[in-house]
């Protein structure tokens, strides 16, 4: 079966951006369970550095990950003929 070279590399930058989500969300999760800890306990400057160290690497992996999420769902409805969305 000879398939189609941009429809694999389409699958691959899904599934791409399917993990990088997954780690984004995760880097926030650590971050808010750090923060309720911290909350709890007592606040020092280790425990604010790495929420914010988490909360900025989550969004860095995070915010273009959706967009290639969008791009990638986007490109599938093209190929099926299915209205933008606009």
């Amino acid at each position: 079966m000879n398939e189609d070279p941009i429809l694999r590399t389409r699958a691959k930058l899904g599934l791409l951006a399917e993990r990088a989500k997954k780690l984004g969300y995760l880097l926030f999760l650590a971050a808010l369970i750090i923060f309720v800890i911290s909350f709890t306990t007592e606040f020092n400057a280790a425990s604010t550095s790495t929420i914010v160290a988490l909360l900025i690497g989550g969004s860095v992996i995070l915010a273009p990950s959706i967009i290639l999420g969008y791009a990638v769902k986007a490109a599938e409805r093209e190929d099926l003929g299915l209205p933008h969305g606009h």
